[in-house]
């Protein structure tokens, strides 16, 4: 009886929703009286102009634009705040937010759940999207693009989801900001997105059991930061290109039982960058199937991570396929099945697989783990001289890294 109820209540309130125009000329010219006017679940069909902000949502309605109408923020605080439940935002260019990072003026600011921010373009905005406390909200198909006005560190994040759990965020463009930052939410989505010309393509912490799959990481400072969380799924992203001061593809730090599979990780000043990751003593983290191409650094581990497994990936031209940070070897890992483009070794037996195990064990490299500064002299005729030398002369042979 209940069910009926509800299902009745449901369906008799979208009979009765209605659907407002707001356009210049109209009955409606003005974006915030609609919003009074307008009941809850009711429809405003925004057509192409300019419509002045701040606009704040505080009812469920939806909001469709047409023609790509305009609201200015006038580069005064956030353009579109949110402030109910179930509220879906399309179609509308977003522009001139102000720029207080202390305030974290934004283009759009959502602070309730279940919203839908779908097809939207915001432009010289210093936060993009911002959910906070907006559990099982939809950010799709949106073109971010920040404040270039602006050095890096000044400008916000182009989407950041502060304790928002079961978020989806998917197919969105992103360039010229901050970060994508995931916070302290839980079980997200974070699928076929494009981010450039940022410091992180997209930076998790305290975030478990999300996925982050088949999105595009490219011209960034850092590609993807995995940290302090738990069960993440990197799985099938291009990450390629990022070489800011640090420049890692992939970084993880305090992160346990992670997946990092089938991506395509080229062109990074390190590929993947491994800090204390596992950290608990009962967790382990997975490295499979990724192409591992064309990096400084294919992949530099502390020397004291262990319980790492690391299979059927493939290490290819890196200038330095793997290094370790810090004193010591590398103990208590596992590698098998990786193909490795400076292999010495032989496959007698024609099985794809090499009679002898891969050992790094270049001298230059071990030399510059310790002095980065020496990288100086890459590819320069010293380097091949030490690294003969060490070859020729067992008693200045480093000892290998992987075996």
């Amino acid at each position: 009886m209940r069910y009926i109820l509800a299902l009745w209540i449901v369906l008799w309130g979208s009979l009765c929703a209605r659907t407002w125009m707001v356009q210049a000329g109209g009955e409606h010219t003005s974006l915030p009286a609609a919003i009074h006017r307008a009941a809850p679940g009711d429809t405003l069909r925004v057509m192409g102009g300019i419509y002045p902000g701040p606009i704040h949502i505080d009812k469920p309605l939806i909001l469709m634009g047409t023609n790509w109408p305009v609201i200015d923020g006038n580069y005064q605080g956030t353009v579109v705040e949110i402030t109910a439940p179930g509220v879906v935002l399309e179609g509308f260019l977003i522009r001139n937010s102000g720029i207080n990072l202390s305030n974290e003026d934004a283009g759009i600011k959502v602070d309730a759940p279940r919203a839908i921010l779908r097809g939207n373009r915001l432009e010289d905005v210093l936060f993009g999207a911002y959910l906070r406390q907006a559990d099982s909200s939809i950010i799709r198909n949106n073109v971010i693009r920040g404040r270039t006005d602006l050095d890096i560190p000044r400008r916000g994040d182009l989407i950041r989801v502060w304790y928002s759990n079961a978020v989806t965020v998917d197919n969105n463009t992103l360039e010229s900001g901050r970060d994508m930052i995931i916070w302290f939410s839980r079980g997200s989505v974070v699928q076929g997105n494009r981010v450039s010309r940022a410091r992180y393509g997209v930076h998790f912490m305290y975030s478990d059991d999300c996925r982050i799959e088949e999105n595009v990481f490219t011209h960034n400072s850092v590609g993807v930061y995995l940290m302090y969380s738990r069960r993440l799924i990197l799985r099938r992203n291009t990450i390629a290109y990022n070489r800011g001061a640090s420049g890692f593809g992939v970084g993880v730090k305090d992160f346990d039982d992670g997946l990092i599979e089938e991506n395509l990780i080229v062109d990074n000043r390190v590929g993947i960058f491994v800090d204390n990751s596992p950290r608990s003593m009962d967790s382990h983290m997975t490295y499979r199937g990724n192409v591992i191409a064309y990096n400084d650094v294919g992949i530099s581990l502390l020397s004291f991570v262990k319980r790492s497994i690391l299979n059927r990936n493939s290490f290819l031209e890196n200038y330095e396929q793997v290094g370790v940070t810090g004193a010591g070897f590398l103990k208590g890992n596992e590698w098998v099945g990786n193909f490795w483009s400076d292999y010495a070794g032989y496959d007698a037996a024609g099985d794809g697989v090499g009679d002898i195990p891969y050992r790094s064990e270049k001298l230059f490299e071990e030399l510059t783990d310790r002095k980065p500064e020496l990288r100086l002299f890459s590819y320069s005729p010293a380097i091949q001289a030490v690294n003969f030398a060490a070859r020729a002369f067992p008693l200045v042979r480093p000892r290998p890294r992987v075996t």
